[in-house]
């Protein structure tokens, strides 16, 4: 009969949590969960690991983020006392560090994406990884001294970097997240990479290649947010982050943190969201453009509703709009134009604070507004979510017939969209109208009609 070592790191770990094994269990079927995937762990598996045993398949995993978010430290399996069984002794901290050159990160996330190793596709949204651009706000020195081929980069390459980011961006936009994504990953692996770490000719050369290069990644986050894998985004976002934060470009780090922002305020977890906002929003007050400030502003309202304060979230959305109204021609920065027309993006986060705030009309108001300040064939897929948040502010308001009528309108953008949230948006409405179907209401039974084909057809 085999004895096991009883796991000593494991059950002092599980001491400092003060959590009890079903409390523990609990935890890490939730992280499970929000990954795609369902274990069954109960108190019973938590007192097995602790005698020794080894958590099956991505468990150990699941288990070492619910202890680290409970203990607000990022721990590895190996500080669990756990031998990592994906094949990787590091996997598990890939592209959440930043320490170090983030093109060094970011290559062994590619490698993984390329050859569909499934670890990071299925990681959890980490809550202490969240808080590291906050301890990162620092000179970065450039790591561009040696260049690996005698190719001298310019400006043109610059341009030539940004034209195919915005290419791939149109093509996320119009046809969701799982378009073109391997391509992407290729392009910047292969091409911008090597351009990141070329001779510069000048000083603005270098800072605006890997200000390009982070837009790329930061689109590779977004990419891999819409596919519902949110440990990927959040890895893919902290290392645009350090990109940018290496350019020294004025503002382009704090926007990454906004987005991190909103990621967290969109997972529910709300613990270093605000800081994010607030400190990214002083990166950049006074030193960008009105219409990019004006997006620094809104977010930043949006953490202030999510933490009980109304006065000064209204306070901040107003100021946001105010911003654009009184620079509507002030040109927007390659970077900021991640979501299309500033206007759009303000209205549909103004819209968040409303909601937050339980005015259901006014952010029906606002959700139609960020819909028609997009251009709908180049941004289908945001077009649509923006109506279909719309239309549930109606039904909140007892308007099913308008809920209705604008989910339709939200449909019509739909097609030839592949995007994970467009299909979660979708069923939401055949959940929002069962009640209704039920009743016989004509247009509830249409709708869901439609939604259900849709679905099928997907």
């Amino acid at each position: 009969m085999t004895t096991r070592t009883p796991n000593e790191l494991l059950r002092a770990l599980v001491v400092e949590s003060a959590w009890t094994y079903e409390a523990l269990a609990k935890a890490v079927r939730a992280v499970a969960a929000e990954c795609g995937s369902s274990v069954q762990t109960n108190k019973s598996n938590v007192d097995h690991w602790i005698a020794g045993a080894v958590p099956r398949g991505d468990t150990g995993r699941y288990l070492a983020v619910a202890l680290s978010r409970r203990l607000g430290r990022l721990l590895t399996l190996a500080d669990l006392g756990l031998p990592d069984t994906g094949g990787e002794a590091d996997s598990d901290t890939i592209g959440i560090s930043l320490d170090r050159d983030p093109l060094d990160a970011l290559l062994p996330m590619w490698r993984h994406e390329l050859d569909r190793r499934r670890f990071l596709t299925t990681s959890a949204y980490s809550v202490a990884a969240a808080a590291l651009p906050l301890s990162h706000i620092r000179e970065i020195a450039a790591r561009t001294e040696a260049a690996r081929t005698g190719h001298v980069v310019g400006m043109a390459e610059v341009d030539a970097v940004r034209d195919m980011i915005r290419a791939f961006s149109e093509m996320d936009e119009r046809h969701g997240g799982q378009h073109g994504r391997s391509a992407l990953v290729t392009y910047l692996r292969d091409d911008v990479a090597p351009l990141c770490r070329a001779r510069f000719r000048t000083d603005e050369a270098r800072q605006q290649m890997l200000s390009a290069a982070s837009r790329g990644v930061h689109l590779l986050g977004w990419k891999s947010y819409d596919a519902g894998q949110q440990g990927l985004a959040q890895r893919y976002y902290l290392q645009s982050y350090a990109l940018a934060a290496e350019s020294e470009v004025v503002g382009q780090d704090g926007f990454v943190m906004r987005t991190m922002a909103m990621q967290g305020l969109k997972l529910h977890r709300p613990e270093h969201c605000q800081s994010l906002a607030e400190t990214g929003l002083e990166r950049a007050k006074g030193r960008v453009d009105a219409q990019t400030e004006a997006l620094f502003r809104v977010v930043h309202a949006h953490t202030l509703a999510k933490t009980g304060k109304r006065r000064r979230a209204l306070a901040e959305a107003e100021l946001a709009r105010d911003l654009l109204v009184g620079a509507p021609g002030d040109e927007t920065t390659f970077w900021a134009l991640t979501w299309g027309p500033p206007a759009a993006s303000v209205y549909s986060r103004t819209a968040k604070v409303y909601e937050t705030l339980g005015d259901h009309r006014s952010a029906a108001e606002q959700y139609a507004l960020a819909a028609t300040a997009r251009p709908s064939q180049t941004y289908a897929r945001i077009v649509a979510l923006d109506l279909v948040a719309g239309a549930e502010m109606h039904l909140k308001r007892g308007g099913i017939e308008q809920a209705c009528a604008t989910w339709h309108q939200a449909m019509d953008h739909m097609d030839g969209v592949r995007s994970v949230r467009t299909r979660k948006a979708v069923g939401r409405i055949r959940g929002d109208l069962s009640r209704f179907r039920a009743r016989g209401l004509r247009c509830a039974i249409d709708l869901d009609a439609r939604a259900r084909d849709f679905l099928a057809a997907s």
